[in-house]
């Protein structure tokens, strides 16, 4: 309750918002008593984060108290039956920005003014920064190239706002925190990627508290996508049905476009550390519903000896001891290769040894997960690619599946980016329900 009063009785932002309600009415009641229809004074009204209170109430399930505030008399929906009226008198332009296009909606008539111009392919470059734009800023800035030993792209780039848009961008917060960290410190940074993106997980966790959007979302994760339509306008009691909830993803910045598919369009997770968003996600989502916490000790132990020894069974031991073993049924409804592979890419991710990537493309075929050194840990001796299967309890593996997976693991072996590797260890490991498991280095 005290977070809800701190909302929506903040006296710096009501006062403001007031002050601004009492300015642009007076001068509309000026008008209307000299019955002008122009005035001579004109404004230029420009509103930053118009959405700020709405996302935090949304977010927090505290929906009535939303309604409240833009419904008719409420004094959000007075402000902006006010800028609307003034538009044809004292108000010249506005200029709204904001995250999502939900409160625009919700305000209907009392402010139906209003265009989105997120997806506009004019504006696409705006909203981040391009590689050009990169490259300046480095060199205004003075950014020591030597202390980025990092694929930017990869980490902070992929954002796309429009299906007709060929720049994709870069996250501009993303960016000016990594070329700040390397500014302040003169070093390579040891956090590459920023903790403020927690804050996009604790909105993610918020979000789904209800079972339809934590399926959607679970989708995404295993996919790392999904096909739908992007909405332009949607109310807060569309938040339930799937194409909304994704269109708030995509607004979220948790989404991007990917490229056009038919009437929809296919979009995906931009760039790796937006996954670590997903991924902690569901690492807290299974602890919640299991009631368990990760023993960070133990792990650390286990992944030092995959780094170190070249050892893959403690790391895997423990994850099946530790995490498997303990999912809740709720959580074994979705347990698969895939789920798997999300638990395994997050505990490896949270250690900061090694740079987990899914589904790394050679020329024959796609790795399940290749651990790659993290550029701060170059004494790690030892790199790994993994092949991962999964089998029900009920049906064990045969040596005909063994056999193939081994065969798949040697084709990426001998790929282009492995092959001829003395620092790289390979292991097919197949998980038989949730307690038991093989592996083969």
């Amino acid at each position: 309750m005290e977070k809800i009063e701190e909302i929506t009785r903040n006296n710096e932002g009501v006062v403001s918002l007031r002050t601004a309600f009492n300015m642009v009415n007076n001068l509309n009641t000026e008008n209307e008593v000299n019955n002008t229809k122009k005035s001579e004074i004109k404004i230029f009204v420009i509103i930053d984060e118009y959405d700020h209170f709405a996302n935090d109430l949304i977010a927090m399930g505290v929906d009535d108290v939303y309604k409240n505030m833009v419904r008719s008399n409420g004094i959000v929906r007075d402000f902006y039956e006010t800028l609307k009226i003034g538009a044809e008198t004292v108000v010249d332009r506005i200029f709204i920005t904001g995250i999502s296009p939900v409160m625009l909606d919700d305000l209907t008539s009392g402010f139906n003014i209003a265009e989105n111009l997120t997806l506009n392919e004019r504006y696409n470059n705006m909203l981040g920064f391009t590689k050009q734009e990169v490259e300046w800023l480095m060199d205004e800035t003075g950014v020591n190239r030597e202390f980025i030993n990092v694929d930017m792209e990869w980490y902070y780039n992929g954002y796309l706002f429009s299906e007709y848009a060929t720049d994709r961008i870069y996250n501009p917060s993303m960016m000016l925190y990594f070329f700040n960290r390397i500014i302040e410190e003169k070093k390579i940074p040891k956090k590459i990627i920023d903790d403020n993106l927690k804050i996009d997980y604790e909105r993610l966790q918020r979000l789904t508290y209800n079972e339809e959007n934590r399926a959607t979302l679970l989708q995404i994760i295993k996919n790392e996508g999904i096909v739908s339509q992007i909405m332009s306008k949607f109310s807060i009691n569309d938040l339930y049905n799937d194409k909304y909830f994704v269109s708030l993803l995509f607004y979220l910045g948790l989404l991007t476009i990917e490229k056009p598919m038919l009437a929809n369009v296919q979009l995906r997770i931009p760039n790796y550390s937006i996954k670590t968003v997903f991924w902690e996600y569901i690492m807290e989502l299974a602890q919640e519903n299991a009631g368990f916490k990760i023993n960070t000790e133990e792990l650390e132990r286990a992944i030092a000896a995959l780094a170190l020894e070249g050892k893959a069974t403690p790391f895997i031991e423990y994850i099946v001891r530790n995490i498997f073993n303990r999912l809740s049924n709720q959580d074994l409804k979705d347990f698969d290769e895939k789920y798997i592979k999300i638990m395994l890419l997050n505990s490896l991710f949270q250690s900061n040894v090694y740079v987990p990537k899914s589904e790394q493309e050679t020329e024959t075929g796609y790795i399940d997960i290749h651990l790659m050194r993290s550029p701060q840990m170059p004494q790690v001796k030892y790199e790994w690619i993994f092949e991962l299967k999964y089998f029900k309890a009920s049906k064990k593996p045969s040596d005909a599946d063994r056999q193939n997976a081994k065969n798949q693991l040697q084709n990426y072996s001998g790929s282009y980016l492995m092959k001829d590797r003395t620092d790289l260890k390979k292991a097919v490991i197949l998980f038989v329900g949730k307690n038991k498991y093989e592996i083969f280095e």
